[in-house]
């Protein structure tokens, strides 16, 4: 049969995207070259979501790569555009498509195009795309000189080191391939060579013996060889010769050609595992050979032909198309390949391309099916599918009119001038002709109909027909007599393609395609039924929309087939067609939109089944379209018994006896067939059923062999497993509006039935499918930035979702907590302020978690009023000053100062991590106010109230300010920056050099302090480090040194670690010249370097840090010396943090060393040193002995931290405390305090929240001296009392300390409640001031101990209890603090170092704005002893802190360090519909510990969460919204960073749904107002749906806006509002259907009530339906041509018996009220008994097979044969022989017929048995 021909789609004259962007910019390059590549966006992933039938027709899914004149590369497409331009070398190419050199200009064609995405390309000769490493991405891989430049879609590039000599670059697979060259490549420009003609070809030999070929599999990788099979053996290639000419990125193959042997080879690229040693090789092994070409094929393409790939050598000199099949073979998953030898041919041909014409949306395997267009030397162009020619393709006539006259003419003139002398840069469906006009055309190459039924039928014949029966198909398809119509329709593509099987059933007409004619018709439908428009049409084939019935000329789809030219297995070809758009017609039957497809199909499926004598079929068709009887026709073949598969039977019996007891003979062959996409509609309702009914899956089938992919998930019933499927199949809510209502409701069951405690390890879009928003938001925003699961994306997400749920806001009440509030309704409300728009650096911390958890009080706004210090305070003075009372002034105002100079401490705890934003985002500047990132004033000024708030300033002359200001400027540095939150992006070290100041400040150092709190630091490299070293400012190298080890903690960086072992002279070689570094610097560099080798237990530096702490005084100011050695201790403790005997091992020296500080003499009588030890020991004393007074503090935290929780009972009895007077004189009072604290924290697991544990801490004698306090006085006279006293107060606050240390951020009540009482106790001591706490404290201890001791210990005690209730921003605690506070000015007692610990107990009780807490693993609990160390300044120069003098300053450094021990645990819950932080109450389960066994309790969020070590499970409860849980594994790990993709709190966010029918928290405290029933009755009044008289007439005056407000205040769903306002609309009350608007209320509440949108539609389709029924029973004329929704009802039925008799699971019952589906069963059937000529024609049907000519009877008859089930006649009547042959009947057959007919009713039987056994 000869191809027919074809007129081709011209798009227009061709031109690059990248000439038009240029021509757009008005910057023609006309005399310039370039080059150009187009290609499929899918190569890259970037494929568009436009339908696929439109790629053939525009150029709308094109992408470019586009080079100028060899200076720069672009990759563009139509719609986006980014430029740049930078150098390019030379271009050769020879991938996916060619490069083409063009060096004039073309016309331009499209316009408002322009580029995007360019990319940076010098210096390169070729180009590829290729998948590297594990991505799914394609990479655009360049090989330029020296280097592989690799660029990802994003713009991020990678250059990887290649030999000169490589010349070429090809994909594969699994990476690139490299072709070396036997020479280096002449332009690569060597700057020398060998002068040696003898060393030259030494070096040739040299390149011969290394590999000819390289591949690179990950672009961190090195190159490897790759290999050459043998003979079962593995060598490397070394072949030269065999220069590669193609290869393939999907499969892994490779082409070359090897010029000395003529010869081509395709090659089966493997990895190979030679043994267990060696990695995975590459290898070559050769499956083809063909020799006697003397050129290279000049183009290789892969191809299909009969579902087999091939490869395609075009061979120019023959003249030919060389084609080479192969096959493929699995074995141990992993794809062999080899060559078919049947499948290999040739044609004529001078160019071909791969191009996808015929079969779009199918795939062999990885590859789509590739159809070939070829030129013959004829300039001819053909499309071929495989070797079987398809068509000629011819240029359009008009075309070459209009390139002779420069006119649009279309006439036939000038056609014939016209020849194709080329082709080219084929994508998808499109390509380039070159004609000999020298013009290049970009042309479509007509393929899949526009139809999408016709489309569907062809997809469903190429699926299902065999092979040689396909290509019959083809031929006739796309045969001779093809006559293109420029206007053709949908229409005629459907009528042509039933022209082709009518002309093998010998019909010549055309198929009567008209639509019966119904009441409904449209005036669009008469209009085009008119005599007038048949008229006007025959004159003007311009108009498209022509009825199809009117015309008979052939269609521009395809031909009719006259009977002559019918082939002899055409008969067959009709059999198997039959079946398979059968299959079509009932996967249609599922889609609610394809009725119109349905009844154009059932008359095509008539006629062939007619033709075939298949009499069931008919029967089948025309029960679901009645009205065809009148068209079709009796059969007068001979009939055959085959009954068709009816997918509606399986679905009922699945519901009514499972999956396992269906008949699969009711399915379609395609349905369970592989790969099958035509049918997967239908196959996806067959799997979702199976599942639910128990069928399993195995591997990626289920058990009854219905492909099904199933989403990963665990599940625990099979309503759970139907969701995964669902999942999985990419089945979303709208496509299950789509489904028939009956249908649809065994699924809907099973989404209701799992949407209220799914699993949690779901995807995203299961929870979609579940209307869980709130779960799928949690999934999504883990998986945001994730690849691993391809439907986690945005796009899947909303496809998953209906139309009309897309993120529409529902209509919410206000809230009073909105974020709404903006910074000038947070400002601080002082009447007294001069300035309210002051930059106080706590301006952003009223956001919306602060203002919903601390909005109903102003306790924010005081702590931002206390901690501020930009503001003048305020000075209480006479209003007529005098000279006394300016020295008052100055007095009174040297104290505020102090105050003011410590609380940027509290406020860089109060606004820890609180802004979120870029730094890169922010300019610091210290005089002008940038709002994104500020440094406030540190203001130590006054102002007066009573003299309009005249400013007072501190005196110079009195008072040294700078000595006060300088190191509190830091501090207020420090605290703006721990206001940003830790690594929140890519922070530049561009952006903290550029704000580096001219001159070094103490503003910057605090700024880098802070940022390296926060962990930005480790963007600087080292000479940065060492610039700022070398500018010798103190407070910029403590703020950096300490900053660095906090940015690389635990790390032990060497470069690190070298800068900061400089500024310790211990470290230094005795030759090395003494270097004068400060004892503020030394201290500051060793708690750094315990930091940085925190937990690392390094020997040398423990020994280093050993040694230091007691080291021999040279020169240094004795009282500086403590400070250090503490430091030391610190380091010391750090290094070794929680190792205890595992760090030291053998070290036992260790030990000892440390307990001689502490003044141990009897464990020096035990040792025996070595002469080294003796040598050292001269070291660490000054003298004989070591000065206890110093290096004891070190020495015990060294130990606490080095023993920390590990209970050794060694090390915890060494550290005693005096047990006899005599020994309590030996002991400081601090110290014992501090042996309290070590005690405790070495033995974790004794401390315990109770006020006995406390007393157990004191020893007796000290007990009972103190208790005798009270009683007569002389008999103590030998006693110190003050010393008994002092050492009872310094255990009682270290035992506090250790409390508040075991209970960081857990805010346990009992500990809480012990450490206030304490705190009260003390204060009462001091002054009473309260109510005396309970029984049990001593009194009038104050009369033995200074007011100093009492005051520090007090503080100590507040600082501990903070930190027990860090971030909860406790009312009662927050009042004694801010009564501490106010002491100041009271009674002059309060210095800065008790100012200094309000300060900072005020910023950790509201620690991050409440959104941060403490830790207590060991890494945290060290940073909080280093800041809650017992010793408080009292000035900025006191000399009794633990880094004394100059070096107190670097004390309050340290205390800054409280940072690296804070954890985000807050939780906040967020509407997921209104995207608004709620309320929600939360239960929290944690873990058994030693103090308490599995506790549950409740929270109300916003809240803290506890640490991750004993948080066992989160649970959303309550009423008002939808359950969720969040299990955990209890660990022994930090909390979850910011962005870290396992936080199952998604950084501190829960997303919450809230319930239908209530109000949040927030408008609603108490629950009165979701009443949710009585409202909508009190509304509506509406009866409810259980009442008998359900569809009785009621009318009602509805109040519209009250239903209307009701409805959008408790649901926010768009449908059901709509609905409301439609079922308020005044036009109802002119209705007479009353029952249909009461039955419209009553599912309108219904589905509010219970929260089951979808119910609207399912209850209306339902109710629409019997409606209908009813209807044609008292109108002659009815809607209803057809019986499909009678078996979607029977559906529905038995879903309504499958809930009842318990097969589907449910806890509340059916998705649709059980006696509402019962009550239209028993309507049905009452309608089908209520017709009086029913029975006549159903005897005419069942001994005639006779339909009846009147339509209300024909429809009739239908409904009750699929209502009843009654088989075909040809059924019934051998059942009846049957029946008559074994047995006599006598009375009734119904017996036997039951038997022999199970599926029908009995009331059929019943009258089967009165047609055919009655007697009369």
């Amino acid at each position: 049969m000869s191809p027919g021909v074809r007129t081709l789609t011209v798009l227009g004259k061709f031109k690059p995207f990248g000439l038009i962007a240029e021509a757009t910019d008005s910057n023609p390059n006309v005399a310039e070259s370039y080059q150009y590549f187009l290609f499929d966006p899918d190569l890259t992933g970037q494929r568009d979501d436009d339908d696929g039938n439109e790629a053939n027709f525009s150029r709308q899914r094109e992408h470019e790569l586009f080079i100028r004149d060899n200076r720069n590369m672009c990759w563009h497409n139509l719609d986006k555009r980014f430029t740049s331009a930078q150098a390019v070398y030379l271009v050769f190419s020879h991938h996916q498509g060619n490069f083409h050199n063009k060096l004039d200009s073309l016309s331009p064609m499209f316009e408002n195009v322009a580029m995007s995405q360019l990319c940076f390309l010098p210096y390169w000769w070729d180009a590829c795309w290729s998948h590297l490493g594990r991505g799914a991405e394609a990479l655009l891989c360049v090989l330029q000189i020296g280097c592989l430049t690799i660029y990802n879609t994003s713009g991020e590039v990678v250059a990887v080191p290649l030999p000169r000599t490589v010349i070429s670059i090809w994909p594969l697979p699994f990476g690139v391939l490299l072709q070396q060259g036997a020479e280096v490549n002449p332009s690569s420009s060597i700057p020398f060579s060998s002068a040696s003609p003898t060393l030259g070809s030494r070096e040739m030999l040299r390149k011969r013996d290394m590999p000819s070929h390289l591949i690179l599999r990950d672009p961190l990788e090195e190159p490897e060889p790759i290999y050459l099979e043998e003979r079962g053996k593995l060598n490397i290639m070394r072949d030269y010769d065999e220069r590669t000419i193609w290869s393939s990125d999907r499969l892994s193959l490779m082409t070359s050609y090897n010029k000395g042997k003529m010869q081509h080879s395709v090659w089966a690229v493997e990895c190979v595992v030679p043994d267990t040693v060696f990695p995975k090789r590459v290898s070559f092994r050769r499956i083809w050979q063909a020799k006697g070409a003397k050129k290279a094929a000049s183009k290789v393409f892969l191809a299909t032909d009969d579902a087999v790939p091939v490869i395609c050598f075009l061979i120019l000199e023959q003249q030919k198309l060389l084609s080479v099949g192969l096959q493929t073979v699995e074995i141990n998953n992993e794809i062999l390949f080899d060559v078919k030898p049947d499948i290999s041919w040739s044609i004529s041909a001078i160019a071909a391309a791969p191009v996808v014409v015929t079969r779009s949306q199918v795939k062999i395997g990885l590859l789509p099916h590739l159809d070939i267009v070829v030129l013959s030397p004829e300039n001819d162009l053909f499309l071929y599918s495989g070797k079987q020619c398809l068509c000629r393709y011819v240029l359009p006539s008009w075309l070459g009119e209009s390139l002779v006259s420069g006119e649009s003419a279309k006439t036939d003139s000038g056609s014939r001038d016209l020849k194709i002398t080329g082709l080219s840069d084929a994508v998808l469906g499109c390509i380039n002709l070159s004609v000999n006009h020298s013009q290049i055309f970009r042309c479509a190459l007509t393929g899949n109909p526009s139809s999408s039924l016709a489309n569907d039928c062809i997809a469903a014949i190429a699926e299902g027909l065999r092979s040689d029966l396909y290509k019959l198909f083809l031929s006739l398809l796309w045969g001779h007599g093809y006559s293109y119509q420029k206007g053709s329709s949908i229409h005629f593509e459907w009528e042509a393609l039933c022209n082709i099987f009518l002309g093998i059933c010998q019909k010549r007409t055309s198929v009567h395609l008209k639509q019966l004619k119904t009441s409904s018709e449209s005036s669009w439908e008469f209009l085009l039924s008119s005599k007038f428009h048949k008229t006007y049409s025959r004159f003007h084939t311009r108009i498209t929309s022509i009825n199809p019935s009117d015309l008979e000329e052939t269609a521009p789809f395809c031909t009719k087939t006259s009977s002559g030219e019918r082939p002899d297995n055409s008969f067959e070809l009709m059999v198997q067609s039959l079946d398979c758009l059968h299959a079509v017609y009932e996967s249609l039957k599922m889609d609610n939109l394809r009725k119109q497809d349905l009844h154009h199909l059932a008359v095509l499926l008539c006629n062939i089944a007619k033709f075939l004598g298949e009499k069931c079929y008919i029967d089948h068709y025309l029960r679901d379209f009645p009205r065809l009887s009148k068209i079709t026709g009796a059969c007068t073949t001979l009939s055959s018994s085959r009954k068709p598969p009816n997918i509606f039977r399986w679905l009922e019996n699945c519901l009514r006896r499972g999956c396992l007891s269906t008949n699969l003979d009711d399915l379609p062959d395609l349905i369970r067939k592989d790969g099958c996409s035509i049918v997967s509609w239908a196959r996806k309702i067959v799997s979702f059923y199976s599942v639910l009914f128990g069928d399993k899956p195995v591997g990626k089938k289920l058990s009854s062999g219905v492909p099904c992919n199933i989403a990963p998930g665990s599940y625990s019933s099979n309503e759970e497993l139907t969701v995964l499927a669902m999942a999985g199949e990419r089945f979303g809510l709208h496509q299950l509006d789509l489904l028939p209502s009956g249908v649809s409701l065994p699924l809907r069951h099973a989404l209701d039935s799992c949407r209220e405690s799914p699993p949690a390890d779901w995807p995203a879009i299961a929870y979609v499918l579940l209307g869980r928003e709130d779960m799928a938001q949690s999934v999504f925003r883990n998986l945001s930035s994730s690849k691993e699961f391809e439907m986690q994306s945005n796009t899947s997400l909303i496809s998953m979702s209906i139309p009309y749920m897309l993120h529409l806001h529902p209509v919410i009440v206000p809230s009073s907590l909105s974020e709404s509030i903006g910074l000038e309704n947070a400002k601080i409300e002082d009447t007294n302020s001069v300035d309210g728009s002051v930059i106080d650096g706590m301006e952003h911390i009223f956001n919306s978690y602060t203002q919903l958890r601390y909005g109903r009080d102003l306790r924010l706004n005081e702590v931002r009023r206390l901690l501020c210090s930009a503001r003048p305070v305020v000075i209480q003075t006479s209003a007529n000053p005098t000279i006394s009372d300016q020295e008052q002034q100055q007095d009174q105002l040297w104290r505020i100062a102090q105050r003011t100079a410590v609380l940027p401490l509290g406020r860089g705890a109060f606004t820890l991590s609180t802004i979120h934003t870029l730094l890169t985002e922010a300019k610091f500047y210290l005089t002008k106010a940038i709002p994104a990132f500020t440094v406030p004033k540190l203001v130590l000024a006054g102002r007066l109230p009573a003299q309009q708030n005249a400013v007072v300033n501190l005196d110079p002359n009195i008072r040294n300010i700078q000595e006060l200001k300088t190191w509190p400027e830091f501090h207020n540095a420090v605290a703006a920056g721990l206001r940003l939150a830790p690594l929140q992006g890519k922070v530049s070290r561009t952006w903290i050099k550029y704000n580096k100041p001219a001159e070094p400040n103490a503003v910057h150092a605090g700024l880098l302090f802070g940022l390296g709190l926060q962990g930005y630091l480790h963007v600087l490299n080292l000479s940065d480090i060492y610039q700022y070293f070398t500018q010798d400012h103190e407070s910029t190298t403590v703020g950096l040194m300490l900053g660095l080890a906090a940015s690389y903690r635990r790390t032990m960086q060497p470069e690190i670690a070298k800068a900061l072992f400089f500024h310790v002279p211990a470290r230094y070689q005795a030759s090395y010249a003494e270097f004068e570094i400060p004892t503020l610097l030394q201290s500051a560099a060793l708690v750094s370097v315990g930091i940085l080798f925190e937990g690392s237990a390094h020997l040398q530096t423990m020994q280093l840090l050993l040694g230091e702490i007691g080291r021999r005084s040279a020169g240094d100011n004795v009282l500086e010396r403590e400070g250090y050695a503490v430091s030391a201790g610190f380091s010391l403790g750090l290094v070794a943090l929680g190792r205890g005997d595992d760090a030291l091992g053998s070290l036992d020296s260790f030990v000892n060393r440390l307990l001689q500080y502490l003044g141990a003499k009897e464990e020096r009588s035990l040792l025996a040193p070595s002469n080294e030890d003796l040598r050292s020991a001269a070291q660490v004393t000054d003298g004989s002995t070591p000065n206890v007074n110093i290096t004891a503090p070190g020495a015990i935290i060294a130990l606490a931290l080095m023993y920390l929780k590990t209970d050794s009972e060694v090390i915890f009895s060494k550290l005693s405390i005096p047990q006899t007077h005599y020994e309590l004189e030996c002991v400081r009072p601090d110290f014992i305090m501090l042996r309290v604290i070590a005690r405790n924290l070495i033995m974790w697991s004794r401390i315990r929240p109770t006020s006995d544990w406390i007393q157990s801490q004191v020893p007796e004698f000290v007990k009972n001296g103190v208790s005798r306090l009270q009683d007569d006085m002389d008999d103590m006279y030998e006693v110190d009392v003050e010393a008994l006293v002092q050492a009872y107060v310094n255990i009682v606050a270290g035992a506090c300390i250790s409390l508040g240390l075991r209970f960081a951020g857990t805010r346990d009540g009992n500990a809480r409640d012990l450490l206030n009482n304490y705190a009260l106790y003390l204060l009462n001591e001091i002054k009473p001031v309260s109510a005396p706490p309970a029984s049990g404290f001593l009194k009038g201890i104050a009369k033995h101990v200074d007011r100093g001791t009492l005051e520090m210990c007090l503080y100590l005690i507040v600082l501990s209890l903070s930190v027990v209730m860090a971030g909860s921003g406790d009312l009662q605690i927050f009042r004694l603090l801010r009564f501490l506070r106010s002491r100041n000015s009271a009674d002059g007692h309060a210095n800065y170092g008790t100012q200094m610990a309000v300060s900072l107990a005020t910023g950790f009780l509201f620690l991050g704005g409440g959104m941060r807490t403490f830790s207590t693993n060991n890494g945290s609990l060290a940073m909080l002893l280093i800041t809650l160390y017992p010793r408080l300044p009292s000035g900025p120069n006191d000399n009794r802190c633990h880094l004394q003098a100059r070096v107190v300053v670097c004390d309050l450094a340290f205390r800054h360090l409280y940072v690296l021990a804070t954890e985000a645990r807050w939780l906040q819950t967020i509407d997921v519909d209104s995207g608004l932080p709620v309320y929600a109450p939360v239960e929290v389960t944690v873990k058994e510990t030693e103090l308490y066994s599995e506790t549950r309790y409740c929270e109300v969020t916003p809240c803290i969460l506890p640490e991750r070590a004993i948080l066992k499970r989160i649970c959303v409860c309550g009423p008002r919204y939808w359950p969720q849980q969040v299990e955990l594994v209890p660990e022994e790990k930090h909390w979850w960073s910011f962005g870290d993709k396992s936080d199952p709190f998604n950084s501190g966010v829960i997303y919450v749904k809230r319930k239908v029918g209530a109000c949040s928290y927030v408008d609603d405290p108490v629950g009165c107002q979701s009443l949710l029933s009585r409202a909508m009755h009190k509304v509506f009044g509406l009866r409810t749906l259980d009442e008998s008289n359900m569809l009785a007439n009621s009318h009602r005056e509805l109040d519209s806006d009250s239903v209307d407000h009701l409805v959008s205040t408790f649901s926010s769903d768009p449908s059901l509002i709509a609905f409301a306002q439609l079922c308020c609309d005044k036009s109802w009350n002119d209705r007479s259907d009353s029952d249909f608007k009461e039955f419209c209320l009553q599912v309108l509440f219904d589905c509010i009530s219970k929260d089951r949108p979808a119910l609207l539609q399912v209850y209306l389709s339902l109710y629409t339906t019997i409606g209908s029924m009813a209807d044609l029973l008292v109108k002659s004329h009815s809607n209803v041509c057809d019986s499909l929704s009678i078996s979607s009802l029977k559906v529905a039925l038995a879903y309504n018996e499958a809930v009842s008799s318990g097969r589907l699971a449910s806890s509340s019952g059916g998705f649709v009220q059980s006696i509402f589906l019962a009550s239209l069963g028993k309507r049905c059937e009452e309608i089908l008994n209520s017709s009086t000529e029913l029975k006549t024609n159903l005897r005419d049907y069942l001994t005639s097979e006779a339909w009846p000519d009147d339509q209300k009877d024909l429809i009739l008859l239908s409904w009750y044969l699929k209502w009843f089930s009654v088989p075909s006649p040809s059924i019934i009547k051998a059942a009846v022989e049957k029946i008559k042959s074994k047995s006599k009947i006598s009375a009734s057959a119904i017996p036997l017929l039951r038997l022999v007919l199970p599926s029908t009713h009995v009331s059929a039987i019943r009258e089967i048995d009165r047609v055919f056994f009655s007697i009369d």
